[in-house]
């Protein structure tokens, strides 16, 4: 019994070390390698030993260091990612936290919202939220491209505050690339966001200024 426990600890270790320092997961990321307590009983090893970190119920992290920052926090979108599971679940940010990546708004929300085809689930770290939420497939259908950023920011902000200026602003972070996939994809958006979406599509390439 001992020499299995020890393996399932050395397995769950190498794993570990094998994603490098940075990577955040949940205890699901190892149900190949033991059952659920002999799993718990290694992170619960590893944490009181200092190689993991424990970040909320059921989230860790092997911390990234910096020489003068020290411990670093992980980023939103790995702490999302991990949340998600190892499964091959789709994320997409929503709400403010998209306008938020767009530069469309300055302030880091408490609550980042991301949608999934996963399960929905929270976390609360520290002070921050992470919130997946399950949506439908259609939602989906732009998920990690600029234009699923560009409709749930345009959502977030609402008809009424998207003026002149906030399409200056996009207009100026889109690459050739850029504009045609959101000519491609204004059948996934609501009617006023897709004529956002073909007027951006269509313009030429705009430097942004120095």
């Amino acid at each position: 019994m001992g020499k299995h426990i020890q393996s399932i600890d050395n397995k769950i270790r190498n794993r570990i070390y094998g994603h490098g320092k940075g990577w955040a997961f949940t205890p699901g990321h190892f149900s190949d390698l033991g059952s659920r307590d002999a799993v718990a009983s290694a992170l619960k090893r590893y944490r009181q030993s200092g190689l993991i970190r424990q970040l909320a119920r059921g989230l860790y992290d092997y911390p990234a260091t910096d020489p003068e920052l020290g411990i670093l926090a992980p980023p939103t979108d790995v702490l999302a990612r991990a949340l998600a599971g190892r499964d091959a679940v789709r994320l997409q940010p929503s709400g403010a936290y998209a306008a938020n990546l767009l530069g469309l708004s300055t302030q880091m929300p408490m609550k980042i919202v991301y949608l999934t085809d996963g399960r929905s689930r929270t976390v609360e770290i520290g002070k921050k939220q992470i919130i997946l939420k399950q949506t439908t497939p259609r939602n989906m259908a732009t998920a990690g491209k600029i234009s699923g950023l560009i409709i749930q920011a345009l959502r977030h902000l609402g008809r009424p505050h998207v003026d002149d200026e906030v399409i200056a602003r996009l207009d100026r972070r889109l690459n050739a690339d850029d504009r045609k996939q959101l000519l491609k994809d204004v059948r996934f958006a609501p009617a006023w966001i897709s004529d956002i979406m073909r007027l951006l599509g269509n313009k030429k390439e705009t430097k942004q200024s120095e």
